[in-house]
């Protein structure tokens, strides 16, 4: 299995920042370049526990769909969305939020694992990990630029 960890440091309020990674249409914005679209489940506005949502994307010029659902939820401070139907043979992401003074600093656990065996762990170790830390890390300076300017409103409204 292939981990990624990031560390986001945001000067903004926990609860601006928990909502922002779990609206879905802020991911819509972060991940333009792959086009991706909430095509089932939650396709629009702040995704919640049990809930899922079903993405269609372009990745190295294939189209993809992947299926995750919401199985923690502790408001503001932790989520984690499962893959349920998707690419991956396993795919997990813990979002953590805590609080430092006027700060709020983002944690990533992302855990995943390509099928096909010995060749998915090569893949995995050779691009797969650095793609999607590139991927996430994206993600991250865009809800840090939401975050920290008054563009939260145009997703989170006042």
């Amino acid at each position: 299995m292939a981990i990624i960890k990031l560390e986001t440091i945001i000067k903004a309020d926990i609860q601006c920042c928990f909502d922002l990674s779990r609206s879905i249409d802020l991911h819509k914005i972060a991940a333009v370049k792959t086009a991706e679209k909430a095509i089932d489940g939650r396709t629009a506005g702040l995704i919640n526990l049990g809930e899922f949502v079903k993405w269609e994307a372009v990745h190295f010029g294939i189209k993809h769909k992947l299926t995750s659902r919401i199985t923690e939820f502790k408001q503001p401070f932790h989520f984690r969305d499962e893959q349920e139907q998707g690419i991956f043979n396993y795919l997990r992401h813990d979002h953590d939020f805590v609080a430092r003074n006027e700060y709020v600093i983002i944690k990533d656990l992302f855990e995943f694992q390509s099928p096909l065996g010995l060749i998915g762990k090569l893949v995995d170790k050779i691009f797969m990990t650095k793609y999607l830390e590139n991927f996430l890390t994206e993600r991250n300076i865009i809800i840090k630029e939401f975050v920290e300017s008054d563009k939260w409103k145009l997703i989170l409204g006042t």
